[in-house]
């Protein structure tokens, strides 16, 4: 009823509406009724009754006026006629993952969201994803963003049409209704999102009565601190702590928040205290404004009613084109914008909530529509000076600015041609930049950015981006406007380079240091900006021949017009060798000089794009250009970066050195450096050779140097030698850089292939760090993986690192030293690689110049360089002063370079004679190179000969010789004769005998270094032990093996023969119990403490030597992952620890490195750490020394305790005894005296006494009277005197057994809890339960397989255990073992004692069996069993606890396996137990046949029993079967090999035949347990068997599949949208809220996020998380420690990649995700956190627990 009343309200008040003469007026006036109503009335307001009325009062009316019936109906009708759009849309929020595709995006700016891309081709693609910064949106459907595949499979329109305007399919009068209400409602949003604190609101709008009710609003800003504001609330508007920072939070969120309600007066006195608090010296004060409820109401309501715009428009193609017709009609009166400009242009003075409807209306609607698109980018264009002027004094990020949508709309390349011809908005944008960079130009029109504010110039450097995107697609076809508008733009541009031509001069420092570094940063952050740019304008000229002339023409009139480092002094004549050189004097290290040349350069670019497009042959009179002039000022800069680098410039400080360094660099050097060069090589191409190199000369300042003038002035030498190897270096760049489109004929391919041929000659490179080394192009590509494959072969990664290409063997022929991108240090390293590789590989060391391309014709003349008579000069001059070797006056660097010139020319000799007739070959270097000179013994190829002798450069030697066969090959050419025999006889004979005397050399050395490293050795050795002796003290010195520290040889080993006592027939017995019991090892165990190096044997009277050992709780084996037992000190709610639950729900690990140490080094060592440490930073985060924690002395490895080592205990065995108390002490009678024995101890012979486990008793007055029938029949089976221990080892097992249980029941340390022995021998069982996990999950033997620490570690554990009894209460001792027993035989037990079915049975046998020797303690006497009685307790024990899992087993298992076969003996064991519990139980499984049972118990049994040989093989030291060394065994196998080595049938159903007596009415009790019947009627989850394995939840093999599972994560308490972090926990695969407050949680009373919660309950504080959208792994080992860890996902060039950086698809690596696996079950996270926080050191510590 209520909901027909409401459609009938909101239709009536429809018709009202539509039937008014002034609609407008109309609703107005209603919305002033009925907004302040609903929005801002209440102090307090419920958000879910506000949004009922919102939708009842206003919304639904609304949609009844647009329909014109009831919405629902209107909507089903409009459903039917409207197709799906083809556009996707999905506007991106920050962070969210998006993906590009490499091959059909036409640039990376298009993306598409994760559904879209999932269900597109693009997932077969090369792709690239990364977390979107917001703002941004789907790009699916759109046919120009894509080559193919423009549409996923969901927005398909089944024909691959144009994206076109959709016809309206809306019925005319609903379109008009549409308008009509769109026009209206927008004007109402339009009035209160730009409505400012001093306007009237609209007269419709205003209320009737002015109430006194107002708030105080607060603006966000991106000044203030998030403390700051905080701080200034809870002074000014008298809120709490936790009030203000949600305040702060939503402010920060939404951009505003109303912070108080009051009267005009309150409100005008909170906001002047927000102020006066905010205010600061270097801050403004806090944006605050004070709003009417009226005000506040509707601009709330104008929030509510954008997300319903967006609604309503997806509804119908025909809404959106209505809206956007409403929203970019002009105004009536043409005064204003229209409504959308009107937005944008006040975007920047409003708020982040309102900013953000604004952005969704403009993608939902207008850049949905290809018309009404190409009309909101005119109306963009024609306000983007003012929008950008207002994005640079706004201080919100460009995300959430209107600027930002300029990508949608530039990027389009019909919209960009379309808003170039029509608003040539090239010159919009650049005369914006130049606009607002005009306070930076200095008098001579040239920018000068010193005190330049770095935020400003950050945002401006964003308007180049526009200017990229414009310039994206070049165009195919050209229009008339097209050219016109684009070359004025192009002369806007030379506009803005010509005030860069020259910028930030510098002149050489004399005298004194620079006082104040220059600023030079700006400079290149715009030269970097521009790179792009300058190569897409260069392409853009290249695709059509007149623009490119008419640009070449602009750009030469725009560097003529240039004013910068003018000459100051007239020409004047210079003579070198009878050549003249007409040219005006300048010095770079006088006169001022610039590294910014950007005309000049890209003036070399388009020369070379017009040679190679050959448009330079309609070139109007090239003659006219002064090729001299124009190579002066490149010529400059590569003189200064020479200069720098022969540290001439050093006074001038960093700054010139870092500008040098980029110039160079792979950032900028593509637009800098590598045109330089070229324009250089232009130059070289049209003068005359020996003028271009006398030039050269000149302003390297080395022409006197040339002619002979020396200076003795050393400082002036080394210079010199400097300048002249630098000045080499440039003319072999000049002549063999020729990897150039246009100046050879090369492809870009090619220029690739030669970049990674050189960076892979360094060394073997990731892929990421080729791609760091190459230079990309404006789409982000470097054309790295199109080449990769030619050039190089792929090393696949191990379990750790990375893959590594490695140069294949034929490129290394094209291998140059002196390749012109190599910096100083790779240069020698290349060098040093291959010359290393070449000796490797038998050749000499001579580094040959490679085959260079040739030169188009336009550069062919560059090679007459090298013929010419000055570089003759150059290379005699040079080679002279090595001849004379006077040190001083050359270098080697200097001659190699030389000797690198004369190769060239040798090699560009021949291939002219190769490929020409001799008449026709002009080049005559090698002739020149004999004739000039050789009359005085001074041409090029003598000094040749003379400069092979001159010993200090032996290693250019065979550089030489091969240069010298090279003249000989070159004088054949030309006498066209074959090189002759006699001339490759000399040469070869003395290079064998060179190289055996340098062998022989090599190897004298080598021994003659051998015998002094070992003098020097022997000489350490004694002072070490002398320094040892005279510091005692000191223990910090580390060993000189990696082996010490470890059991050394003559340590016993476990197959050990018997003593000469046993008998003979008995010394290959393998049996660890019982009478047949084999010996346990003899041998004296030998170590060496890792700290004083001094040897010592293992003995229990000797000062205790201790293992290093690390205790931790543990989840990794448990079967309820996430609930852990709690832990009550009265013991009275759970029977843990004392009986451990089957579940596991957590255990105490013990692991250990296997260091051993004497106990009294250790605890002075871990007094110095202690003492140490507590001054370090943050030494909190690597160990806590408040619960005793160290890093191991000799790996490192975290510990938080020692285990004393306890060696085996020779027992004599008497083999025939044994056998006759097998007689007597069967298992009814062992049964017997154990109860007698137990009923006679004082100790619970009142049943009051049953739950006073934590009480303390005297172990003396532990027994009572003699007249108890069989209390002393015990005895009478052998006893013995205790083991005794020196007081160093009995104070050990208390410093281990203390630390046990502090860890483990995380309880204060207290050695009198008597729980101490119980949670020793829980962690001796836990631990061995963990180490045959790890063998079975690695399919590893149980014996031979473990390393040498962890089987150090598990036999001084146990030994551990077992010696645990002697410092406790042997009461205590003889109570736990009462109770263990009651388990077994409920006769015994207490009234909540567990039933089998609640009890983990190995843990039972290991407390069993070591507590059991308590019972034989007498008054007088300490006396524990002998070795025979010891022997059938263990028997008995097993048999009892085997007996009691098997009908665990059997009783827990619903399934049982289908095995065929015929019926043996047991398997009418098996039949006839299973049948005798079915009826105690009364639940019989119909048709499981006895092979069934027996199957499925063995192989439920096996880990019981595998544990169980670990443990008594660590107990007694008796040597096991070979069977359990091999894994080669079979299963049936292996079980026969452990029964036998346990004493137990091969058939374990025997045990209860021949058990039957005894055991029956035991089978009647455990069956008859409440526990039992509860988990047969299923009201009990129990356990199955073999408990099931625990291994790292499995993860996809695609990580897109599971950032798509991240995509669809929902956090559990917080409904917005904000950037998430959700974390996966690998042990349970929960996805959680990480790093959020919406999370925070209470752990031990202090705030947690929700990581570390779950840690807590998911792995007993430990755990291991990856963050899905960082791609990381997060290891946690407590609230305050944690680290990070690479990710098992890698990209298909065996690389990890965290955070996403490089986008590239990432498959799930195996063997990383075992090795994590490993970590875990191997308890090893806290020793690699410790490790890499070591490693990392931490100035700042990361909140972990908020994770």
């Amino acid at each position: 009823m209520a909901e027909g009343e409401k459609s009938l309200d909101g239709l009536d008040l429809s018709k009202q509406w539509l039937e008014a003469a002034d609609s407008r007026a109309e609703l107005f006036r209603y919305l002033k009724e009925q907004v302040p109503q609903i929005f801002c009335l209440k102090k307090e307001s419920s958000p879910l009754e506000e949004e009922e009325l919102m939708q009842s009062r206003l919304l639904h009316p609304l949609e009844c006026f647009l329909f014109g019936e009831d919405p629902q109906e209107g909507l089903e009708k409009l459903k039917q006629g409207s197709p799906s759009s083809q556009l996707c849309g999905r506007v991106f929020k920050e962070g969210e993952t998006v993906y590009s595709c490499r091959d059909c995006a036409i640039d990376p700016t298009c993306v598409l969201c994760m559904h879209c891309f999932q269900d597109s081709v693009h997932k077969g693609h090369r792709y690239k994803m990364h977390a979107s910064s917001g703002g941004g949106f789907c790009d699916c459907g759109d046919v120009e963003a894509w080559k193919i595949g423009p549409c996923c499979s969901k927005h398909d329109p089944g024909a691959a049409s144009a994206m076109v305007t959709d016809e309206c399919v809306l019925e005319p009068e609903m379109y008009v209704r549409a308008e009509r209400l769109f026009r209206i409602l927008l004007h109402y949003v339009t009035n209160f999102l730009v409505w400012e604190e001093s306007v009237e609101p609209p007269e419709e709008l205003q209320p009737l009565t002015k109430d006194n009710a107002y708030y105080c609003v607060l603006y966000n800003d991106e000044h203030h601190s998030y403390d700051h504001v905080i701080y200034t609330l809870q002074r000014s508007v008298n809120c709490d702590q936790a009030e203000a920072q949600t305040h702060t939070a939503l402010i920060d969120k939404e951009g505003r928040r109303a912070v108080k309600r009051g009267t005009l007066r309150s409100c005008q006195q909170a906001s002047d205290l927000i102020r006066s608090n905010s205010e600061h010296i270097s801050l403004q004060p806090l944006r605050v404004e004070i709003l009417h409820a009226a005000v506040m109401a509707h601009q709330t309501f104008v929030l509510r009613l954008g997300p319903w715009f967006q609604k309503i428009i997806s509804y119908s193609v025909g809404f959106r084109q209505a809206f956007c017709q409403v929203a970019l009609e002009m105004n009536a009166d043409g005064d204003q914008p229209c409504l959308i400009s009107r937005l944008m242009l006040h975007d920047a003075r409003m708020y982040k909530g309102a900013r953000k409807i604004v952005h969704e209306l403009i993608f939902c609607s207008m850049l949905m529509e290809t018309e009404f698109k190409r009309l909101f980018a005119i109306e963009f264009t024609k306000y983007y000076k003012q929008l950008q002027k207002d994005f640079i004094i706004d201080d919100h990020e460009r995300s959430i600015s209107i600027t930002a949508l300029s990508v949608q709309i530039f990027t389009v390349p019909t919209l960009a041609r379309q808003l170039i011809e029509e608003g040539n908005v090239i010159k919009v944008i650049v005369g914006t930049v130049m606009e607002l960079l005009h306070e930076h130009l200095d008098n001579n029109n040239r920018f000068f950015f010193l005190g330049y504010n770095s935020d400003k110039f950050s945002r401006i450097q964003i308007i180049f981006h526009d200017l990229r995107y414009i310039l994206i697609s070049k165009p195919s076809i050209w229009t008339k406007e097209l050219r016109r508008e684009f070359l004025e733009g192009f002369r806007d541009f030379l506009g803005l380079l010509k005030c860069m031509q020259g910028m930030e001069e510098v002149k050489r420092q004399f005298g004194q240091h620079i006082a104040v570094e220059p600023e030079w940063e700006a400079g290149f952050s715009l030269q970097i900006q521009l790179r792009h740019i300058l190569a897409m304008f260069q392409d853009w000229c290249s695709s059509d021949d007149e623009i490119l002339l008419l640009a070449f023409e602009e750009c030469h009139k725009v560097l003529m017009q240039c004013n910068n480092q003018p000459f100051h002094r007239e020409a004047t004549n210079y003579h070198m060798l009878k050549h003249v050189l007409h040219v005006r004097p300048y010095k770079v290290s006088q006169e001022p000089v610039s590294i910014h040349l950007p005309i000049s350069r890209l003036l070399a670019g388009l020369f070379v794009i017009m040679c190679r497009t050959r448009a330079v042959e309609r070139l109007d009179n090239p003659e006219r250009f002064d090729h001299t002039l124009l190579a002066e000022h490149p010529l400059r800069c590569v003189v200064l970066a020479a200069q720098v680098s022969a540290e001439m410039w050093r006074r001038n400080g960093i700054s010139l050195v870092s500008q040098v360094y980029y110039y160079q660099d792979v950032k900028c050097r593509d637009e800098m450096y590598d045109k330089d060069i070229v324009m250089l090589q232009i130059a070289a191409s049209k003068m005359d050779p020996n003028h271009f190199l006398m030039l050269v000369l000149l302003r390297f300042e080395l022409f006197d140097y040339f002619k002979g003038s020396i200076n003795k002035d050393q400082d002036e030498l080394i210079q010199w030698n400097r300048l002249t190897e630098e000045m080499l270096y440039l003319l072999i760049v000049v002549i063999g850089e020729r990897y150039v489109p246009g100046i050879s004929q090369v492809t870009k391919e090619d220029v690739t292939m030669r970049e990674v041929i050189h960076l892979l000659c360094i060394e073997p490179m990731a892929h990421s760090s080729l791609v760091k080394g190459l230079t990309e192009n404006e789409s982000h590509e470097t054309g790295l993986e199109t080449v990769i494959t030619k050039v190089a072969t792929f090393k696949k990664p191990g379990v750790s690192g990375h893959g590594l290409y490695g140069v294949k063997k034929e490129r290394l022929v094209e291998f140059n030293p002196f390749f012109y991108h190599y910096s100083r240090s790779q240069h020698s390293k290349a060098e040093e690689s291959q010359k290393k590789r070449r000796t490797h590989e038998g050749h000499d060391k001579a580094l040959r110049p490679p085959m260079p391309p040739a030169f188009c014709p336009a550069f062919s003349s560059i090679v007459r360089l090298l013929s010419c008579d000055i570089i003759i000069h150059i290379l005699r001059h040079t080679l002279q002063r090595a001849a004379e070797d006077r040190a001083t006056h050359w270098t080697e660097a200097m001659i190699q370079r030389a000797l690198h010139l004369i190769g060239q020319a040798l090699l560009e000799e021949k291939t002219q004679l190769e490929e020409s007739t001799m008449e026709e070959v002009a080049f005559d270097f090698s002739l020149k190179a004999r004739r000039i000179g050789s009359e005085h013994g001074k041409s090029v190829f003598l000094l040749l000969s003379k400069i092979k002798a001159v010993p200090s450069l032996e290693a250019q030697k065979d550089m030489v010789k091969w240069l010298l066969q090279m003249f000989e090959i070159v004088k054949c050419l030309r006498e066209k004769s074959s090189p002759t025999a006699s001339m490759s006889v000399d040469t070869t004979k003395p290079e064998e005998s060179a190289q055996d005397k340098e062998k022989a050399e090599r190897k004298r050395k080598a021994e003659a270094a051998k015998l002094h490293r070992q003098k020097i050795m022997a000489q350490m050795s004694a002072m070490q032990k002398n320094f040892i002796e005279s510091n005692k003290m000191l223990y910090d010195n580390m060993p000189e093996s990696g082996t010490q520290g470890e059991p050394i040889a003559t340590t016993a080993s476990l197959g050990s023969v018997c003593s000469s006592s046993c008998a003979v027939e008995h010394s290959e017995l393998f049996v660890a119990i019982g009478p047949q019991r084999g010996s346990s090892p003899a041998e004296r165990e030998m170590l060496t403490c890792i700290l004083c190096q001094e040897e010592q044997e293992v003995a229990a009277q000797a000062p205790a030597m201790v293992l290093t050992a690390c205790v931790q709780r543990s989840t990794v084996l448990t079967q309820c992952r996430g609930r852990i037992p709690s832990n009550r000190a009265d013991g009275t709610v759970t029977s843990y620890p004392l009986l451990m639950p089957p579940e596991l729900a957590v255990g105490t690990h013990t692991g250990s490195c296997g260091h051993v140490m004497h106990a009294t080094c250790w605890q002075k060592y871990f007094e110095a750490v202690q003492n140490m440490t507590r001054n370090r930073l943050h030494v909190e985060l690597i160990i806590d020394l408040e619960n005793g924690e160290y890093l191991c002395p000799l790996c490192k490895s975290l510990c938080n305790t020692v285990v004393p080592l306890i060696p085996f205990e020779r027992l004599m065995f008497n083999y025939e005894n044994a056998e006759i108390i097998g007689e007597h002490l069967t298992l009814p009678r062992w049964i017997q005296i154990v109860t007698a024995r137990i009923r006679g101890l004082k100790s619970v012979t009142q049943e009051n006494d049953c739950n006073t486990e934590g009480s303390s008793v005297d172990g003396d007055t532990g027994l009572c009277g003699e007249g108890q029938t069989d209390f002393r029949s015990i005895l009478s089976y052998g006893v013995q005197e205790p083991r005794k221990f020196s007081d160093s080892i009995l104070e050990m097992l208390v410093v281990c057994a203390t630390t046990v249980h502090r860890v483990g029941l995380q309880t204060a340390p207290n050695e009198l809890c008597p729980r101490v022995p119980i949670m020793a021998w829980n962690t001796c069982a836990f631990t061995i339960q963990a180490i045959e996990n790890i063998l079975l999950e690695e399919s590893k033997s149980l014996f031979g397989s473990l390393q040498n620490r962890q089987l150090a570690g598990l036999k001084a554990i146990v030994q551990f255990s077992a010696a645990q009894r002697i410092k406790s209460s042997q009461a205590v001792i003889q109570r736990h073992f009462n109770d263990m027993l009651g388990v077994l035989l409920p006769a015994m037990g207490r009234k909540n004692t567990p039933s089998p079915l609640e009890v983990d049975f190995f843990h039972l046998l290991v407390g069993l069996v070591l507590s059991i020797p308590a019972l034989y303690q007498e008054e007088a006497v300490d006396l524990q069993p002998s070795a025979v009685s010891s022997a059938y307790n263990h028997l008995h024990i097993l048999h009892l606890v085997t007996m009691a899992h098997m009908l665990q087993v059997l009783v827990s298992s619903t399934d049982f396996p289908a095995v065929a076969g015929e019926e043996t003996d047991e398997s009418k064991a098996a039949a006839e137990l299973y049948t005798t519990v079915s009826q105690h139980t009364e639940r019989l499984i119909p048709d499981v046949s006895g092979n069934s049972v027996a199957e499925r118990v063995k192989r439920a049994i096996e880990p019981f029993l595998r544990c169980a040989a670990l443990f008594f093989n660590c107990l007694t030291g008796v040597h096991p079967p070979e069977e359990l060394f091999s894994t080669a065994v079979t299963s049936q196998g292996q079980i026969e090999a452990l029964c036998s080595y346990l004493a137990l049938p091969s058939n374990l159903f025997q045990l209860f035949q021949v058990h039957r007596d005894t055991v029956t009415p035991l089978l009647k009790s455990w069956c008859g347990s409440l526990a039992v019947t509860k988990a047969l009627k299923g009201k009990n989850q129990t356990v199955r068997y073999p408990r099931r394995r625990n291994r790292l939840v499995d993860l996809p093999e695609d990580y897109s599949a599971l950032l798509n599972q991240a995509s669809h994560f929902q956090c559990p308490k917080s409904t917005d949208d904000d950037r998430k972090h959700p974390t996966l926990c690998l042990f349970c695969g929960a996805i959680l809220c990480s790093q959020s407050s919406c999370c925070l949680s209470q752990l031990d009373g202090e705030d947690v996020g929700a990581c570390t919660a779950h840690a807590a309950t998911c792995g007993a504080g430990v755990g291991m998380f990856l963050r899905i959208r960082e791609c990381e792994i997060v290891l946690m080992a407590s609230k305050t420690r944690g680290s990070t860890y690479s990710a098992p996902y890698l990209d298909d060039y065996g690389e990890t990649d965290p955070h996403l950086g490089r986008g590239n698809p990432l498959h799930l690596c195996p063997e990383r995700y075992k090795k994590l696996n490993q970590l875990w079950q191997q308890h090893c996270i806290l020793e690699e956190i410790a490790r890499s926080l070591e490693v990392v050191n931490v100035m700042f510590a990361f909140e972990w627990q908020m994770l």
